[in-house]
């Protein structure tokens, strides 16, 4: 009896040391697991930590705040903007598609071909550089400047003057007009009809709206022969032809503002509407000056006082009520700084 109870307290305290050793062992393990887990996660945060995540650039075309070409800003000008679009004429025989010639050929009839009238053209003046492209590590501000009345007392000379080009048009006048209009021009727009001589270091650009118009640029540069179109014109003009400054807008161009941008309104787009599309795809950043009506709802020129300037806008030739809401709509999608 004595050695029965001695047994049954043995194996008591035997299972009684057993579950010690056994609890021992699994808080040993348990913490072991733990620690494993928590030299992880600091294993891991330090990677973290010394490995930073950076999101990969997005492509900019310029270093200006906001780039013109950027897509995905506005879906407008998007379905509108073709940046292969060439500006100007390079000389190439590739330079105008056959279908915008067509179009171009029929607004002004005029005697001679296309390729001998522009080898003539490119005789008197060499081809313009291909810099004038747009270039990612640049930021090229532009103003473009009309000749608008509103211009009068608008003390905008001095913010003109300030962008790195300043184009102008047709026959403005800055002598006397420097207050409100500036006084620095780097691009001069013009046809035979309304030529005026350009300073030297400024690009004469051309619009020839007939052929008769390049016959008139390589006349105007070189021998003066030519000294009427459908009027009277100035037969000679001073440029630096010798420095590549001349510039003829691509009819294809013309063709491409018309379809794109003023849709089929009027037979063609005005000398200012082209301005500020030619300069779309030159800059980077556009202003416009000039544009439109002044105060009054007169318009005219801000040089001049006649009361019969705005009836261009009914002849049909250009449709000024749709372009002024194509550079409205431009300003309101923030393609352009439009001021007045």
């Amino acid at each position: 009896m004595m050695l029965r109870r001695k047994l049954y307290l043995g194996a008591l305290l035997g299972a009684i040391l057993f579950l010690m050793i056994a609890a021992h062992t699994i808080q040993k393990t348990s913490f072991v697991f733990a620690t494993n887990i928590q030299s992880h996660n600091e294993v891991r945060k330090n990677l973290l930590k010394n490995h930073t995540i950076t999101e990969p650039k997005k492509h900019r075309s310029c270093s200006c705040a906001s780039c013109i070409v950027d897509s995905g800003v506005s879906q407008w000008f998007d379905q509108r903007y073709n940046s292969k679009q060439k500006t100007y004429l390079s000389g190439r025989d590739d330079d105008i598609d056959s279908l915008s010639l067509k179009w171009w050929l029929s607004l002004q009839a005029s005697d001679g071909t296309i390729k001998d009238i522009m080898q003539t053209m490119f005789k008197v003046i060499p081809p313009p550089p291909e810099d004038e492209t747009l270039r990612q590590n640049q930021c090229r501000k532009c103003a473009v400047v009309g000749n608008s009345g509103n211009l009068l007392n608008s003390k905008f000379g001095a913010l003109i003057d300030s962008h790195t080009t300043v184009f102008r048009m047709n026959k403005a006048v800055t002598v006397g007009f420097e207050e409100d209009v500036g006084n620095k021009t780097t691009h001069h727009f013009m046809y035979p009809e309304s030529a005026i001589d350009v300073r030297p270091g400024v690009h004469l650009v051309l619009l020839p709206f007939k052929l008769k118009d390049m016959q008139w640029l390589s006349s105007a540069l070189s021998t003066g022969e030519i000294k009427m179109t459908y009027m009277r014109v100035k037969n000679l003009v001073a440029a630096d032809k010798d420095k590549a400054s001349v510039m003829v807008v691509n009819p294809s161009f013309f063709k491409y503002i018309h379809d794109q941008w003023t849709e089929r309104h009027g037979r063609y787009p005005s000398t200012g509407m082209v301005a500020i599309i030619f300069a779309l795809h030159l800059c980077d950043e556009v202003s416009v000056f000039g544009y439109g009506a002044d105060k009054q709802g007169n318009w005219h020129h801000y040089w001049e006082n006649n009361r019969y300037a705005g009836a261009f806008r009914k002849t049909g030739v250009h449709n000024a009520d749709f372009e002024t809401e194509v550079i409205q709509k431009l300003s309101t999608e923030g393609k352009i700084k439009l001021y007045r």
